[in-house]
């Protein structure tokens, strides 16, 4: 069954286990149900975290993000054995902020799909440039040619195509999405492979198999950090979550059962 807490976050019980999940840009929690029934089935729970619900009272940065995140997980009464994170593409930037921040509650962690940082200033300043764009099109443009353009990026290639319903849930919050695209931008991001050392925990750094430009960063984030591993999920592309959902529940179970163990 699943249960509400937070507003839209959304929670299942199964286990001694939790594993908290960050969506990505242009998503919601609603986007982790097929996963976290998978999950639930090997007998690990889950939340899935509303991000949107973090601006809505203003701007915040990524490290704001972190510690008010790191403060909420923190806070709450957990009787199990285990926290993980797991964040997708922007969730996964979101996470690595939150291991970041001294001290967390997270005993692992998995990262799918995300980008470290951009190292050149030149190249983050287009990146704010263009996510602007895409926050005034997100904000005051017409909804659905917005989602149609976002969902046609080259990255996103051979996705399924976002069904009416999520798209009328998704308009309502509009204006924290637009104001994601300003304050979470890659642009907007301090890069931070120097720092990945710092994030002892287990880490699983997934990523599919075609998504090649991030599966390029995946292998040197991996290569940087002292407990990570990474997994490639087979003829999945940058959407990982739901084109290879049963795998990635299983690769996640097993993952956290061993505490992070690979071998």
């Amino acid at each position: 069954m699943i249960q509400y807490s937070k507003q839209a976050d959304e929670r299942r019980e199964a286990g001694p286990q939790e594993c908290w999940c960050l969506h990505g840009a242009v998503g919601m929690a609603a986007d982790w149900r097929g996963f976290a029934k998978n999950l639930a089935g090997a007998g690990i729970g889950s939340r899935a975290v509303d991000l949107w619900r973090f601006l809505e009272e203003g701007p915040q940065t990524l490290t704001d993000f972190a510690q008010a995140l790191n403060a909420e997980a923190s806070g709450e009464v957990f009787r199990g054995s285990g926290r993980a994170l797991l964040g997708y593409s922007l969730g996964g930037r979101l996470a690595l902020h939150a291991l970041l921040d001294k001290p967390h509650p997270w005993q692992a962690a998995v990262i799918i799909a995300a980008h470290p940082g951009l190292e050149s200033g030149p190249d983050r300043a287009a990146r704010r440039e263009a996510d602007a764009a895409w926050a005034t099109q997100a904000l005051a443009g017409n909804w659905q040619q917005f989602l149609a353009a976002w969902d046609a990026q080259p990255v996103l290639a051979n996705s399924a195509p976002r069904d009416s319903l999520t798209s009328n849930i998704l308009i309502a919050r509009r204006r924290e999405i637009a104001r994601s695209f300003i304050d979470w931008s890659l642009g907007a991001q301090e890069p931070l492979w120097e720092r990945l050392p710092e994030i002892t925990i287990p880490v699983l750094w997934v990523v599919g198999e075609q998504d090649e430009k991030f599966r390029a960063l995946a292998e040197r984030a991996v290569a940087r950090m002292p407990a990570a591993s990474l997994a490639i999920a087979p003829a999945a592309g940058h959407r990982v979550p739901w084109q290879a959902e049963p795998w990635l529940a299983k690769q996640v179970a097993g993952f956290l059962r061993t505490g992070g163990r690979t071998d």
